[in-house]
Order: structure tokens, then C-alpha cells, then sequence
């Protein structure tokens, strides 16, 4: 099975840049066409979070336009930049979201189980999972204790170094790992948030963050650094999975490029 991630695309209402800088929109229409130019179509599409930028619901109906082109099944999970509300009524036909309350799922349907985790508190910028979506999360994993698992949530539930991105990282993320590390057959959890390529060892298994198809956040690591982001080299992530080997992921550059050239 491929799994395509992609994520942070902060879509805008139509003819809006974002950040006042580039059109996100656009940049989205590219990552969709990516995929349908890889040499495996993805069998799934995870978004994780951050689909639109304000939150508001004609950033959303932008969104629906956009992704209409796809006839690839695509799941969504919120993050801080999207509103908890105009998503769900965005999404309604996504039987999987439930109908109130936080956003977290599960999706069961294919090789491996697919956990949606909402992380997004109402108006902050952090991350957070409160006690009940913790038992929630702890009850569905014993449920099956086997079956090659993938959790997602938008923000990385570890401290990535970069100041500014950690000031609204996931709080209280040791709560969260005692949960997973329970668990071998969580094969990976994949994130957003960073706008950056990070992977970590983490709870017994591995994290993942997923660079944005708008624009990447700089790689400062000095505590005292300014928030900056660049314009540069836009990446979504690929997934594969085979029964019996677990997940290879790979970064998958979107754009042309020089080549390809034989190599031998």
C-alpha cells in the first residue's frame, strides 16, 4: 500500500496569496498533479492539518474545489490554522469524522488502521489531547493489538529545536507517548505543524513530520532566532507499506527537475 502525505497547504479564498507572498492554491493543484505523476498512484491521501489558513468557510469551499480533481480516497485531520466546526461542515459527507466533538477517527478499511487524532485547542496554537481523547485513543488500540497501525495528529508530539515552532509545539506530549508505547504495532505517526521534514524515535516508534506545499520554515536552531520561513523546494511524503517488512518513507520533491539521467 502507498500513503501519500501532504500537509500545511493553507489554501486561501480564490485569487489570495498567502502570507501575501505565494499562491498557496496553486502550489496545491502542483502537489495534486505530483501525485498523479509518481509511477505508483498513491492508494491513499492523508492531509494532516493545516488544510486552509483562516479557517473560514470559503477557504474551505476553496478547499472542496480543489480537492475535486482527486479520485484518490483522501482522509483529514485539523490543524491550529483551521477552525474545528467549518472543517466538519466542510466535510460532511466524510462519514468517518464524527458529528461533534473533537475530531479524532478511525479508519479501518485498508491494510493498515488509520488513527485521526485532533491535537488542535480551540483559539491557541499548541498542541494538547485532553484525558477522555487519550482513553478514547487507549481503548481503540487495545481493541486491536496487531494490525499494522498508522496515528496521525498535526502538531509533533516532540521538541524539534527550532524556538519559535517549539513555543507552539505539543504540551504534555509525555501523556500522549505513554499511550502509544504500549502498543508494537504502532508502525508511525505522521505530523504537520513544523513545515519541515523531522523524524524522530519516539514512544517505540517512529514520528514523522511532513514539510508544508506552501513554504518551509527556516531551520534556526539558535534559542534566540526570529521566526522566518523561505520560499524553497516544496515536498510531500510517500509511505509504502508491505505485509511483513512494515513502512519505508520516502521525501518525493515537487517541481522539475534536470533528468532523469541513466545511472548504472
Amino acid at each position: 500500500m502507498l500513503i501519500a502525505q501532504l500537509s500545511d497547504t493553507h489554501i486561501r479564498p480564490a485569487g489570495h496569496l498567502y502570507q501575501g507572498v505565494v499562491d498557496s492554491n496553486q502550489m496545491f493543484i502542483e502537489a495534486l498533479d505530483h501525485l498523479y505523476c509518481l509511477d505508483r498512484r498513491p492508494d491513499l491521501i492523508l492531509l494532516t492539518g493545516d488544510l486552509v489558513d483562516f479557517g473560514m468557510p470559503d477557504e474551505y469551499r476553496e478547499a472542496r474545489k480543489l480537492l475535486s480533481r482527486l479520485d484518490i480516497p483522501y482522509l483529514v485531520i485539523p490543524g491550529n490554522h483551521d477552525h474545528r466546526e467549518n472543517l466538519r461542515a466542510a466535510f460532511a459527507d466524510h462519514s468517518y469524522l464524527p458529528a461533534e466533538g473533537p475530531l479524532h477517527y478511525c479508519v479501518d478499511d485498508y491494510p493498515v488502521r488509520i488513527v485521526g487524532l485532533d491535537s488542535c485547542v480551540t483559539d491557541k496554537h499548541h498542541g494538547h489531547i485532553d484525558d477522555v481523547g487519550l482513553r478514547w485513543l487507549a481503548d481503540l488500540l487495545e481493541e486491536d493489538a496487531q494490525k499494522p497501525t498508522i496515528i496521525m495528529l498535526h502538531h509533533p508530539p516532540f521538541v524539534t529545536g527550532i524556538p519559535y515552532m517549539d513555543k507552539y509545539g505539543y504540551f504534555e506530549s509525555a501523556r500522549l507517548a505513554a499511550v502509544v508505547e504500549q502498543f508494537s504495532n504502532v508502525e508511525i505517526v505522521l505530523c504537520g505543524h513544523v513545515h519541515r521534514q523531522i523524524l524522530r524515535r519516539w514512544a517505540g516508534t517512529v514520528a514523522c513530520a511532513c514539510p508544508s506545499t506552501a513554504t518551509e520554515i527556516a531551520l534556526q536552531l539558535d534559542p534566540l532566532a526570529r521566526p522566518q520561513s523561505h520560499v524553497g523546494p516544496r515536498t510531500c511524503m510517500l509511505h509504502l507499506f508491505r505485509d511483513g517488512h512494515g513502512f519505508v518513507s520516502h521525501a518525493s520533491q515537487i517541481g522539475k527537475f534536470i533528468g532523469p539521467y541513466p545511472f548504472a
